[in-house]
């Protein structure tokens, strides 16, 4: 925009910027003062003192008997049930893994009788309770005396066992545990796999990738992401949930101190010296849990992006393009 000189007129003269003058830097400072919070201190302090007194409580009651903890803490017994537990937990978890995998992709089928028999799975066997499955599977030679190989309906038989010989205690435990987690790891890995946007399939399928390239290249890697953490509590609930083997002998950690203190009467020693092994099966689970979810946390989204990518290129176009 022009102005125009007016003959006789004054020149206009342009107002001069003005420059606002900043306060010195430290009338700008903000002194942040927190406000006194005493209800907090005086809770902290209480849960303090309820610590100390229910520590000292406990190490200097002489009905604990600290000698037999310490004895029976390393004892041969101990360690022995303590591997059953172990072997217990990872073999059942594997198996459920495996179950649930299976039943997760059937609930997720075209076909209504594949999606009919999941369903029927998980709700029974998560409807009724762990103790009474493990029960039955310890008792199963009531319903079926000879558990036999052959053509069914009376068929001619190929090979035939006892079921009081077959299924043991151990082998009772490993039925009722696994089918059990199977059930719920199913829920878990059906969670996981829909969380996947359905894209990812298609652009599978857009390059001729097979239902099972598909599921196991570009789906169960993505889904991992929402399947680990309840996958960890899982397998920290499962170290716990052994201790019901006890009531069908599976001789675990829970089994051979209930034989240890029925022996001796030290119970609550007993069942001390089992806490504390439970207690450091759960704290190394935990810390296994965390580094397998940093693993696959967001901030690990680009690796995790970059292999599903790979899986997508065929290897042909993969060494064409790195040639």
């Amino acid at each position: 925009m022009t102005h125009r000189k007016t003959p006789g007129a004054a020149p206009v003269v342009a107002p001069a910027a003005t420059t606002a003058v900043m306060p010195p830097e430290d009338d700008l400072s903000l002194q942040v003062t927190r406000r006194p919070r005493p209800g907090r201190w005086l809770a902290v302090l209480a849960a303090a003192l309820f610590a100390v007194w229910l520590a000292y409580t406990v190490i200097v009651n002489p009905n604990l008997h600290w000698d037999i903890v310490a004895k029976y803490q390393f004892d041969g017994v101990i360690l022995k049930g303590l591997g059953v537990t172990i072997q217990l937990t990872l073999v059942s978890m594997a198996l459920g893994i495996v179950i649930g995998v299976l039943v997760a992709v059937m609930q997720l089928s075209d076909s209504p009788v594949l999606r009919l028999t999941a369903g029927a799975y998980t709700w029974f066997f998560r409807g009724t309770p762990l103790l009474v499955q493990l029960i039955f599977w310890f008792n199963l030679a009531l319903l079926f005396p000879v558990i036999s190989i052959g053509v069914p309906f009376d068929g001619p038989k190929l090979i035939s066992w006892q079921s009081n010989q077959v299924i043991t205690g151990f082998v009772a435990a490993l039925l009722g545990l696994s089918i059990n987690e199977g059930a719920y790891m199913a829920e878990i890995v059906r969670a996981g796999i829909q969380s996947v946007d359905p894209g990812q399939r298609e652009a599978g399928a857009s390059i001729g990738m097979s239902n099972r390239q598909i599921l196991s290249r570009i789906i169960l890697p993505q889904a991992m992401r929402v399947i680990i953490p309840p996958f960890g509590n899982q397998f920290i609930s499962m170290l716990k949930t052994t201790s019901l083997v006890s009531v069908i002998a599976g001789a675990d950690l829970m089994t051979v101190s209930q034989h240890l203190y029925l022996a001796n009467f030290e119970v609550v020693a007993l069942l001390l010296v089992a806490s504390l092994w439970y207690l450091v099966l759960t704290t190394i689970a935990s810390i296994g849990q965390h580094a397998v979810e940093r693993r696959y946390s967001p901030g690990a989204a680009p690796p995790l992006r970059r292999r599903v990518l790979t899986n997508l290129v065929p290897r042909r176009d993969r060494k064409e393009a790195t040639a």
